[in-house]
């Protein structure tokens, strides 16, 4: 008698415990990733082979198309965003927001130069002197007649 009281509640407790399992399971079944088949497995590993062949081939690879440059007028529009958010807004509580801000403004001021026929070396500058630099570039672009503030 003991030891069906013990069979009955260990069945009891297993349906219990595996129940909301087996519930979920049904429930989420449609989420679950597909079983990978064998052949699928096949068909990656030849596509991967030929892309494998393809990348090592000694044939020429196309030139990448060249963008438009934008114009003066949006280089300047652009230039006066990037400052007025360089100078307020989330620049100031995060550092990676700040440095991507200053890259992209950097990048403005460097088109505006081409554009203009104007020198700058803000690429191969880093800190301070990078600041001076943009100083002097903000400057002579404004010389030259491009409202920046």
């Amino acid at each position: 008698m003991g030891l069906a009281h013990i069979v009955v509640l260990s069945a009891a407790l297993l349906t219990l415990l595996f129940l909301p399992c087996v519930i979920a399971v049904v429930v989420c079944a449609d989420e679950l990733p597909p079983r990978p088949w064998r052949s699928g497995r096949r068909r990656d590993r030849r596509a991967l082979r030929r892309l494998d062949r393809a990348l090592r081939s000694d044939e020429p690879t196309p030139a990448p198309v060249a963008l438009e440059m934008p114009s003066i007028e949006q280089i300047a529009y652009d230039l006066r965003r990037l400052d007025q958010q360089r100078r307020g807004g989330p620049t100031q509580h995060s550092e990676k927001w700040r440095a991507a801000v200053l890259r992209a403004y950097d990048q403005r001021l460097c088109l505006a130069c081409q554009c203009l026929g104007l020198t700058e070396h803000l690429e191969p500058l880093e800190g301070m002197d990078r600041d001076l630099e943009r100083l002097r570039v903000e400057g002579e672009l404004q010389a030259a007649g491009l409202a920046l503030h």
